[in-house]
């Protein structure tokens, strides 16, 4: 028999221990502290599942952005690969506690290969559980990093055929705009999904703001502007509660195939350098092959693949 609980203050914040697997306990537990202490999550939030004899077998961690009430995504699903039981258990007193506190939606990543913080190991079995508890793949995509930024001569010059302007000289309604129209011929399956479901201009508005939610100052945002006078990329560069991240980058149709994805990663990577950055990362669908290739271009490492979950409530 399973008991899917909250976890009791002595069980924060490390949840289930690993005996053998002392890595993997340091840095989950470092990993549970920061989204406390950061309220990325709250005690109440933090699900073990406790077996006959009360020992704790598995644990799941509903996850939002600072500052909100409503979960978005749930970390740390931890559950033993012979366990669907308890793995669906644990999902579904998720999903009740996210939607009791009024999310619509529950998502979940899953990285491979396996690393700190949470050790995704043996991905295909995670998939299979949330399958089996609802959720369907959204996205597969690509994960980039980027070390040392800011070091001297490590990246390379502005692209000289682009003029920025920033959200601080320009406001919200240029950059929606940009958006629209990127987003109107996407190679982004979860945004070409919001097209659909909203419409561009919608779809458009939704992205800003959600990219708003992270940390950034208003002169990072920028438009790039072609000699021609029209908008030929958007950057929109950010922090996360635990590294700096690219955010959105795009390239309006019109000016495609020009290497301005190139251009445009150099730029928020420059900005961020400039904030301080020691660390960048960003990612991008798996098929914006172009993408993926002007991450590259600017010294990005592809350390790992996501596969992006959601489960509507």
């Amino acid at each position: 028999m399973t008991l899917v609980r909250s976890a009791r203050p002595d069980e924060l914040p490390a949840l289930v221990e690993h005996p053998d697997d002392p890595e993997r306990n340091a840095a989950t537990r470092a990993y549970l502290a920061q989204l406390l202490d950061s309220a990325c999550t709250r005690p109440e939030w933090c699900l073990v599942a406790e077996d006959g004899d009360g020992r704790l077998t598995g644990s799941v961690v509903l996850w939002t952005i600072p500052g909100h009430e409503v979960p978005l995504a749930f970390v740390l699903f931890e559950v033993p690969e012979d366990a669907p039981e308890t793995a669906a258990a644990l999902l579904d007193a998720a999903a009740a506690k996210a939607r009791e506190l009024g999310a619509k939606e529950l998502e979940h990543v899953v990285d491979s290969p396996a690393q700190a913080p949470q050790f995704q190991r043996n991905p295909e079995r995670r998939g299979e559980l949330l399958r089996a508890s609802g959720y369907g793949v959204v996205r597969d995509g690509r994960r980039f990093s980027l070390g040392t930024p800011g070091a001297p001569g490590g990246q390379p010059a502005d692209d000289p055929r682009l003029t920025f302007r920033s959200l601080a000289e320009l406001g919200r309604e240029p950059f929606v705009a940009a958006l629209a129209e990127l987003l109107a011929d996407t190679a982004d399956a979860r945004l070409a999904a919001d097209v659909r479901q909203h419409g561009a201009r919608r779809a458009a508005e939704l992205l800003f703001e959600e990219t708003a939610e992270l940390k950034y100052e208003p002169e990072w945002w920028e438009l790039g502007y072609d000699a021609d006078g029209t908008v030929a990329v958007i950057s929109l560069p950010a922090e996360n509660p635990s590294v700096a991240v690219i955010g959105f980058v795009g390239v309006t149709p019109a000016h495609r195939g020009k290497g301005y994805a190139t251009s445009v990663v150099v730029r928020g990577t420059r900005v961020l350098a400039a904030a301080g950055a020691t660390e960048i990362r960003g990612d991008c669908d798996a098929a914006n092959v172009a993408m993926a290739k002007a991450f590259e271009r600017a010294g990005y490492v592809n350390f790992a693949d996501r596969l992006e979950f959601a489960r509507s409530l």
